[in-house]
């Protein structure tokens, strides 16, 4: 008998992740309707048979396309006979994907198509990614602290003035700029380059508010790009990295937000001439799939890279374990 041909429903994000010490990654406005929309669309002009809450869904609404991951959502779409869930979602470990005991009569036959829940759920925080990363060694990096809110701590007496002094005093006169950023973050949300103490202490204290640990990073000047880096299959038995794709058209040296700015408006493929043509391109396509190897991620990893100066090596500076962006404006 022939396999099955897969019948694919992309689900978006309906669920808000949970808090973890008091941190939760911000849900998405939309959650990734937008570039789910545009998965489901590739995937049925490539022939593929999908799902969809409409017949013959409008492809300018992105309401039209893709499913919410609640419970509820994710059984409807396999009573209706999905084989394959695309999860273009936040996935965490009390995830129904990864906890409906709803979905348990129909495992035998189904797929997901993302990260292990319980992985995406450890390397979604960015603090302990890092630490991971600089344990293991091998990776380019760029300088980084974190703080921690004392009021989140035991002690609630604890003093919020002496951590940030403590954190301050760590960085030197010349290590400014620096990059702020919430260890639970969405895309630019939160992210803020500081030129100084004083508006680095208020950033931080401002980010406190929704994260009691804040990621600190040492300011890359020059190109930035993002690789994504494919799973195993059975035509490689590795991860690998497709040609990056570099970014311009910065605001305030950050890359704006895709649902504000759309990706084609500001982010192109690199040319295979460039990448034959400046190593530091293939050098740091092998350090990604070197950290979608030690992370051991089973769907797309996306990783955004950033030149320290001009014509230098690149660094990574965020794993993002949700990687589609939508061409939507």
């Amino acid at each position: 008998m022939a396999p099955k041909e897969p019948v694919i429903a992309v689900l978006y994000q309906a669920l808000a992740p949970p808090m973890y010490d008091g941190v939760s990654k911000p849900p998405k406005p939309g959650g990734y309707r937008d570039s789910g929309s545009d998965v489901a669309y590739a995937l049925s002009r490539e022939g593929f048979s999908i799902l969809t809450p409409v017949e013959n869904p409008d492809p300018a609404d992105q309401n039209q396309w893709c499913y919410p991951d609640t419970e509820e959502g994710i059984l409807e779409v396999v009573q209706k006979g999905a084989t394959h869930l695309w999860a273009n979602t936040v996935l965490f470990a009390e995830h129904p994907l990864q906890t409906s005991t709803r979905l348990t009569p129909y495992k035998s036959n189904l797929k997901v198509i993302g990260q292990p829940p319980i992985c995406a759920d450890r390397f979604d925080d960015k603090s302990f990614t890092n630490d991971e990363l600089r344990r293991h060694g091998g990776f380019t990096l760029p300088q980084s602290w974190t703080v921690d809110d004392p009021r989140s701590s035991k002690d609630e007496d604890a003093p919020l003035q002496k951590t940030l002094d403590e954190t301050l005093a760590l960085i030197k006169e010349n290590d400014y700029p620096i990059v702020a950023k919430p260890v639970r973050g969405r895309g630019s949300h939160g992210v803020k380059i500081c030129r100084s103490p004083a508006e680095l202490r208020e950033h931080i204290t401002n980010l406190f508010d929704e994260s009691p640990r804040v990621l600190l990073e040492e300011y890359l000047k020059e190109e930035e790009g993002t690789i994504t880096i494919m799973p195993p299959s059975d035509q490689r038995d590795q991860h690998w990295a497709l040609p990056p794709v570099t970014r311009f058209n910065h605001v305030d040296g950050i890359a704006p937000y895709s649902g504000n700015v759309a990706v084609t408006v500001n982010s192109r493929a690199v040319t295979a001439a460039e990448i034959e043509s400046d190593s530091a391109y293939s050098n740091i396509m092998r350090e990604c799939e070197g950290v979608a190897g030690l992370l051991k991620t089973t769907a797309p990893l996306r990783i955004d890279i950033r030149r320290f100066g001009p014509g230098t090596n690149f660094a990574l500076f965020d794993i993002n374990m949700k990687p589609f962006q939508s061409n939507h404006t």
